[in-house]
């Protein structure tokens, strides 16, 4: 769509809005006694605005600021998946800004949650309803923009770029000869095709540039949800010719397509920051001041250069079968894992998790008190639960599933809620059920409800590393150093919805035995 007509639709898409609720108004206005015309003219004026008047209050933000986010214990990040903002590559969470993003909460002394949104206009509209506390999207700061949202002191500079391809012939050309068969002055974008991301700072850049140039350039609107990576593969795919992106994008993704050219510049440098709500001037003060100090510290170069400037560690990451930017496996187990799963009746991305926890996917990983693979199955539970060889992947998740099997049946009587029961199941796998059965049996003494997790049974295995508690007659098996399996839960349960928001939900069948399940077993 070109730039004329791209402006011709807006303006008859509003005055099509407007007139309809006008038609509304006035019809409304047919069935009343009659008024003075001034009251009825203030009511067609209010029809005409009404739309844009009722937009403005669907964006008025919440007023929720730092006292109210410790309150809640965590900073919710509104983040793209791309290799620069948030991925998983072989179970491990990662990205440039992910990574700032995890020293910022613990500065904050919170937690951290993500939430993954690529279209900006409803990470505009998460982060004004309080769903979200901070964009961090790559996100350029333009006037348009800090008319809605405040942003941080900016964490980079970069340019637009224009994306192309070499010429097929590429690698037996010279660099001048390269050049002249590539776009090097914005004129020669007159009548050329470029898509862009809909409502993004591409598309305004691009706009701008059209009646800079005195020229059509024919934008192609693509969805706003679309990743600007996918845009950037589909150029060096042959499927597009042109497309914008960020300098630091677009440098990035030329260890994954050689063939492309990002020389152009088509602004000049624009700076990136994180995107907050109006209404939180106590996080943006303190934002901007982690910012100033971070930007002068070792570990935020070494953050940058792992992402920005290492291009040949990146390539291997992001082109992985193991990495959620071009791919949908964890790790070489999935397989295993995936069977295991449907067995007993589990969500395979929390058996990931489990797996993830205990051995980061190392079939070889063993403990100093004997676990061994990637269950970590102690030499007993090895057995019991069928796996002869340990270190074998297959048999060792396999067994490893059969236990928590086993442990889901112990719990279900005393656990029926489902979603609670698996932090039980998952604590007993890290510690053992005697200490979570001590820890509900103080739960029970000190009137908090045994059959809940947080703040009633984890609250009270804390508790067990205190003299008080341990040597209460409740805790038949004593000490027991209970922050440990608390937060084993915790980051299992998170790593799982990290795991569900990038990866698809394989359709499980009914839970069967697993076998053997030995009863006697505790």
């Amino acid at each position: 769509m070109n730039v004329k007509k791209h402006y011709k639709q807006l303006v008859l898409h509003t005055w099509k809005a407007a007139f309809c609720t006008a038609g509304i108004v006035l019809l409304f206005l047919a069935c009343k006694p009659s008024g003075s015309e001034t009251q009825q003219a203030d009511m067609l004026s209010l029809a005409l605005m009404g739309g844009a008047a009722a937009k403005d209050a669907a964006e008025e933000p919440v007023a929720l600021d730092l006292q109210d986010i410790r309150k809640r214990g965590r900073l919710i990040a509104i983040v793209d998946n791309s290799s620069t903002s948030y991925f998983i590559y072989r179970g491990q969470a990662m990205g440039y800004e992910y990574e700032l993003l995890t020293r910022l909460a613990k500065k904050l002394d919170v937690e951290l949650e993500i939430k993954i949104v690529t279209d900006l206009d409803k990470a505009f509209a998460m982060l004004q309803r309080g769903e979200g506390d901070i964009i961090a999207h790559n996100l350029t700061i333009t006037k348009e923009r800090q008319e809605k949202i405040a942003f941080t002191i900016h964490h980079n500079e970069v340019r637009q770029m224009l994306v192309q391809r070499k010429p097929t012939n590429w690698r037996s050309l010279t660099a001048d000869g390269i050049d002249k068969k590539l776009i090097r002055n914005p004129l020669q974008l007159a009548n050329k095709e470029v898509y862009v991301k809909r409502n993004s700072s591409h598309f305004a850049r691009l706009r701008n540039l059209s009646d800079e140039i005195g020229a059509d350039i024919l934008m192609v609107e693509e969805d706003a949800s679309i990743e600007v990576e996918a845009l950037i593969r589909r150029v060096a795919e042959g499927e597009i010719d042109y497309t914008i992106a960020d300098e630091n994008v677009a440098q990035l993704n030329l260890a994954y397509y050689p063939n492309l050219d990002v020389s152009t510049p088509l602004s000049f440098p624009q700076r990136i920051g994180w995107g907050l709500r109006k209404t939180s001037p106590e996080l943006l003060k303190a934002v901007d001041n982690w910012l100033l100090e971070s930007r002068k510290s070792i570990d935020y170069i070494v953050i940058y250069n792992k992402y920005f400037k290492n291009r040949t560690n990146m390539k291997m990451l992001a082109s992985s079968s193991y990495s959620t930017i071009s791919g949908n496996q964890l790790s070489p187990y999935d397989a295993h894992i995936k069977e295991a799963a449907a067995k007993i009746g589990w969500d395979w991305r929390l058996l990931a998790a489990v797996v993830y926890q205990e051995s980061k996917f190392n079939p070889e990983a063993e403990s100093w008190m004997g676990a061994a693979g990637l269950m970590q199955l102690m030499p007993e539970t090895a057995e019991i639960f069928g796996a002869e060889d340990p270190l074998d992947p297959r048999q060792n998740i396999m067994a490893g599933a059969s236990y928590l099997q086993w442990l889901d049946k112990f719990w279900m009587d005393e656990i029926p809620d489902n979603d609670e029961r698996i932090k039980f199941v998952l604590a007993s796998y890290n510690v053992g059920q005697g200490h979570v059965l001590d820890a509900r049996r103080l739960a029970r003494k000190y009137n908090k409800k045994p059959e809940l997790w947080e703040g009633h049974v984890a609250y009270f295995l804390e508790k067990k590393a205190e003299p008080e508690y341990y040597n209460d007659e409740a805790a038949k098996l004593g000490y027991c150093r209970g922050s440990e399996p608390v937060r084993y839960v915790k980051q299992i349960m998170q790593r799982q919805a990290r795991y569900a928001q990038l990866l698809p939900e394989e359709a499980a069948p009914q839970s069967q035995e697993a076998q053997p399940l030995i009863a006697s077993a505790r």
